[in-house]
């Protein structure tokens, strides 16, 4: 499926006469498939946030085109909507992969192009080692590791089952616990793993149930699987706290397992709780702001993965409107040096060897209770 948002919406007379060609914004997203989650409101901010852009004038006085693909959830798909986008399409820049397995699918291409690439996927290995031409907006999966671990430790637990999605960002997630378990004196006495397509995962939760001595299971994946292996924690009625990561931070997730996600916890970024930020918070106002326009624009509740895509774009605007061009090498070192840019995952300030730009104080441990997020921290 292609998308194209172009001024055709919008009067030509918003601009010179003249202008030049259109920046062209290049976007392989998850719209359908296991990951359309994800994708369909980072799909709906792109549109929505173009299209404000593009009522006020544009970017250096030229409109903005947006190009965009559903790659289905499909790495193989996502190489050849990447492919597309840079030789046919010849966009200006690429944002997408709505999660880590389609992002790592197309990062050497991004980088043989010379292509500035904003992922949208939570894998640590989408910016290590450090990629010239690579960024990533979602906090990390060791971010948010070391998030649930330390909620773990203040909670006087230490022995934990792992139970995570084989591939892509679940993959990550898993490695990173394992790494990091020592240094918070957790100990790891299951490790299950599940198929993102799987419809059931009551055998490894069984045998999760069966470990002796598990103190909290720590769910990591993304997309439709962590639904279906909440609801079978909930038929097998275990009663150790449940842990998710930062991929099911979205109403859409709470919609998809109801009253089943209640007492879980997770990281999340502030957007999602934006309603119980203090007046005081540096990001409450480009918050509060952006889910007014999501929610009145598309109907529907507003998500972190949402909130991805407006930070992947705002950094690319701003790094063109400080280059004073769109060429890519200087727009790629604008990106780059960003600092303390207010967004919707947190403040990011960039460099030569962080290609994100956020800290562990980029998030939020919640709660779940009665289909909604309580901030605990």
């Amino acid at each position: 499926m292609r998308v194209v948002l172009a001024a055709a919406l919008f009067s030509f007379a918003a601009f010179p006469a003249l202008a030049e060609d259109p920046i062209r914004i290049g976007s392989f997203l998850s719209t359908t498939g296991v990951m359309s989650p994800m994708g369909d409101p980072e799909k709906k901010t792109l549109e929505m946030e173009i299209e404000r852009l593009n009522a006020q004038g544009g970017l250096l006085g030229r409109r903005l085109e947006l190009v965009l693909y559903d790659d289905g959830s499909v790495p193989e798909k996502a190489v050849t909507m990447a492919k597309r986008l840079i030789e046919s399409d010849r966009v200006d820049v690429i944002i997408g992969g709505s999660g880590t397995p389609t992002s790592l699918a197309v990062m050497s291409m991004m980088e043989k192009a010379e292509m500035p690439f904003l992922s949208l996927g939570g894998g640590v290995a989408i910016i290590e080692p450090v990629r010239k031409w690579t960024f990533k907006v979602p906090q990390t999966d060791r971010l948010a590791a070391e998030k649930v671990y330390g909620d773990i430790r203040r909670r006087g637990l230490s022995r934990v089952a792992l139970l995570s999605e084989n591939v892509g960002f679940g993959k990550s997630g898993r490695n990173q616990c394992l790494d990091l378990a020592a240094a918070y004196g957790i100990e790891i006495v299951a490790d299950e793993t599940y198929a993102p397509r799987d419809p059931d995962v009551t055998p490894q939760l069984t045998r999760i149930r069966a470990t002796p001595g598990v103190q909290a299971l720590f769910v990591f994946g993304t997309g439709q699987g962590p639904a279906v292996v909440t609801r079978n924690i909930r038929q097998l009625a275990m009663d150790v706290p449940v842990y998710q990561s930062h991929g099911v931070a979205s109403k859409d997730f709470l919609r998809l397992v109801g009253t089943a996600a209640d007492g879980m916890r997770l990281p999340s970024s502030a957007l999602a709780i934006v309603d119980v930020l203090p007046q005081s918070d540096r990001q409450k106002p480009v918050l509060t702001a952006f889910k007014r326009d999501f929610e009145r624009r598309s109907g529907d509740e507003v998500s972190m993965m949402a909130g991805h895509a407006w930070d992947a774009l705002y950094l690319y605007v701003q790094a063109v409107k400080r280059a004073g061009s769109t060429d890519k090498a200087k727009v790629r070192d604008e990106i780059e040096a960003t600092r303390d840019f207010v967004g919707q995952g947190g403040i990011f300030t960039l460099s030569a060897t962080d290609h994100m730009g956020l800290t562990l104080d980029s998030m939020r441990m919640v709660e779940i209770h009665g289909g909604d997020w309580t901030l605990l921290e």
